[in-house]
């Protein structure tokens, strides 16, 4: 058995596609994921399976599909890749604790991400690599003009983003 982390995109927020966690647990738990444990409301699930990445991440959307009705984009990475994201972070003390991790789908296309590399705006700092795009927002990601939707259309792949306290809230959940 490996640990795993899903990233549900799109749940909960401003009360649409809503789950309770405890749904989210048991029903995960229902279809074969073991030690399920999730953080926050935003979907984010920490779990064991001896399945892959992509075999987990269909298995949890046709779940939340079959008992919701919703198709809700999942991606689903190991602990090991979730780990190697949060360490490789190029920002500098202080930068760091304030970025955000846009965790991709799959890997851009190689021109796409040059492209995409170069544009830039004030106060939007990012870097792009082959699984994901670490931003700092200097005026806070509420204003960004630089955010999940607008890679997703630049890179053409799926993505969902999450805080550096997040990222090592998950990474704790592992170790307990």
């Amino acid at each position: 058995m490996k640990t795993h982390i899903a990233f549900l995109r799109g749940i909960n927020v401003s009360g649409q596609k809503k789950i309770l966690m405890s749904d989210l647990r048991q029903m995960l738990e229902s279809v074969g994921l073991r030690e399920v444990q999730t953080y926050i409301q935003s979907g984010n699930v920490v779990f064991q399976s001896a399945l892959n990445p992509s075999e987990c991440e269909q298995i949890i959307f046709q779940a939340i599909k079959d008992t919701y009705g919703w198709e809700v984009p999942v991606l689903v990475r190991t602990f090991e890749a979730l780990s190697n994201i949060l360490n490789n972070c190029p920002f500098e003390e202080g930068k760091r604790e304030k970025s955000y991790y846009i965790i991709l789908h799959s890997q851009p296309e190689k021109m796409d991400m040059l492209e995409t590399q170069e544009l830039s705006i004030p106060d939007e700092e990012f870097l792009i690599t082959d699984e994901c795009i670490y931003i700092h927002y200097a005026v806070g990601a509420g204003k960004a003009k630089f955010g999940t939707n607008w890679f997703e259309k630049k890179l053409n792949v799926k993505a969902t983003a999450r805080n550096y306290n997040t990222m090592v809230k998950l990474i704790a959940l592992f170790k307990q």
